[in-house]
């Protein structure tokens, strides 16, 4: 049986640590700790804070944190994608130290605020490593403390409980009390641009391969596109009935950065642009960009059937080449179906 007590569970923690440390001090080698595919299914929006100071810098020097981050975030793109269930995998064997649930899936908005990490698994590694696993999705946690566990083994799912502002996995590895970027083997505000040695097996590293920015969603939609509804799942249509007098292309982008310039076009069927926009270069660094551009069909009826395209560049200036280079490019469709 799961114990669902959250603060009496999460409290046992140190003593259930102590017991599990071995003499060894060698650190577990780790596997993607979610059951989805990064730069496709899942992203990684957030990485250890390497800066000692009060600004943040992820492990190339680059904006992907935020000051006093202790972990690497793998995120979903939509609540719609949490509901349909992202397992947690166990990231190196090891004895469970203490388990939450019970935490409703509200992002921080209900009581509790205290419990940062939300629901979520600790695990004892041994040489007094351990892995943390936060925001897990109420109800989802299916190992109890002191279970002994293997690399892979499901713990739970993505969710957005205690402090969190989309769902994902915090995932958290840390010696002797101290976070560690599983990317270089460095501590947290250790610096960035240098590596001592990644913790990720080799297979699990290539697929983790960095990736300084990338577009969350993308989608032509025949209604204004809302923010809250594209977060929930909605507006994502391949295929609509022939008719609609409005066109909208909508994009999503995580790491945005100071001077990128985003691009986006809406075409007909026939090549003939609808509407385009250069949005004027990034004024600071954002951790997620929403955008859309639109199109209103003049004169009776609406659009035809056929397929429209929208196309989405994010350009950003090279220091060493005269012309800013493509470092996100993508194109969708929609088909408008006849009768």
């Amino acid at each position: 049986m799961i114990a669902r007590a959250p603060a009496l569970v999460w409290g046992v923690f140190a003593g259930l640590a102590a017991s599990a440390v071995l003499a060894a001090d060698t650190p577990p080698r780790l596997s993607l700790p979610v059951d989805c595919e990064p730069g496709q299914s899942c992203f990684v929006q957030n990485h250890v804070d390497t800066d000692p100071g009060p600004d943040a810098r992820d492990f190339t020097c680059g904006p992907l944190s935020y000051d006093g981050h202790r972990g690497t975030d793998f995120r979903v793109a939509t609540l719609a994608d949490m509901r349909a269930g992202v397992r947690v995998l166990a990231a190196a064997p090891g004895r469970v130290a203490a388990v939450r649930d019970g935490m409703a899936d509200d992002g921080g908005r209900g009581p509790n605020l205290e419990a940062k990490c939300g629901n979520g698994v600790r695990i004892a590694h041994g040489g007094r490593w351990m892995t943390l696993y936060c925001h897990l999705r109420k109800g989802s946690i299916r190992v109890e403390t002191g279970q002994r566990i293997t690399a892979g083994t499901v713990l739970g799912e993505i969710g957005i409980s205690g402090r969190a502002d989309f769902p994902h996995l915090h995932f958290d590895l840390r010696h002797r009390g101290r976070s560690i970027d599983p990317y270089t083997g460095r501590a947290m505000g250790a610096g960035c641009g240098r590596v001592a040695k990644s913790y990720w097996h080799e297979a699990t590293a290539r697929r983790l391969a960095y990736r300084a920015s990338g577009l969350l969603g993308m989608a032509i939609t025949a209604t204004r596109p809302d923010r809250g509804r594209i977060r929930d799942g909605g507006q994502r249509q391949e295929a609509l009935l022939a008719g609609p007098r409005e066109l909208y292309l909508w994009t999503e982008l995580f790491g945005l950065r100071t001077g990128d310039i985003e691009e986006m076009r809406l075409l007909t069927r026939n090549g003939e642009l609808l509407a385009e926009e250069r949005f004027d270069p990034a004024m600071r660094n954002r951790a997620a960009q929403f955008r859309y551009i639109g199109a209103r069909r003049k004169g009776g009826g609406g659009w035809p059937p056929g397929r429209y395209r929208g196309e989405y560049r994010l350009l950003r200036p090279d220091p060493t080449h005269p012309t800013p280079r493509v470092v996100v490019a993508r194109d969708v469709e929609l088909r408008l179906l006849g009768e």
